[in-house]
């Protein structure tokens, strides 16, 4: 997993007129579970979060507390309906003895022989759940589709996982060339 540096200040005051200042400062209300002791409650530019939250691919950040290095990962994040802005962001700390459990974006490898031929490719799912110890956790599991043929399918169960197990059912759709209708009276005239 790729690793990417964070900071962020402890906040003082915790409560929703502290969390309003903030973020007309232009600074996101953030908090770090994981210490069965106490949970962090610090604040982060919004500018910083978003090389770690708009992108596809799952980052282990090392933040800056004050001086004090944690390892986390984003767990969650909460957004405004209309304008999209960042409302708050939640972390969770990584303990390298400890299985862990994250929603990983998956990456489709290879050139498909059915997309070729002239089938489309449609993507069933974008992420899966997965489950192991953070230092054996890719940025994105990788799915092979070089062997996808003309109504061809890619099950849960086809993904390679090495070092980690998928959480989700093996016979899930992840992927399938669909045949376009304008070719299906010809894939039907070839097979008989």
């Amino acid at each position: 997993m790729k690793s990417i540096n964070l900071s962020g200040s402890l906040r003082e005051n915790v409560g929703k007129s502290d969390s309003n200042l903030l973020r007309a400062e232009g600074k996101v209300p953030c908090v770090l579970y994981g210490n069965a002791a106490s949970q962090s409650h610090f604040w982060a530019h919004a500018y910083d979060l978003k090389s770690v939250l708009f992108t596809p691919e799952t980052f282990k950040i090392m933040l800056d507390l004050d001086g004090k290095k944690h390892t986390c990962v984003v767990k969650d994040a909460q957004y405004h309906p209309l304008n999209g802005a960042m409302l708050h962001v939640d972390f969770m700390l990584l303990d390298s003895t400890k299985v862990v459990k994250l929603n990983l974006p998956l990456e489709f490898v290879g050139t498909s022989p059915g997309v070729r031929a002239g089938g489309k490719f449609a993507s069933r799912m974008r992420s899966i759940t997965v489950k192991g110890l953070p230092d054996q956790l890719p940025s994105s599991v990788k799915v092979d589709i070089s062997k996808m043929e003309l109504g061809g399918v890619v099950r849960v169960k086809d993904i390679v996982a090495e070092g980690f197990t998928l959480v989700a059912a093996p016979n899930n759709p992840v992927a399938a060339v669909t045949i376009p209708r304008a070719m299906k009276g010809a894939v039907a005239e070839a097979s008989k």
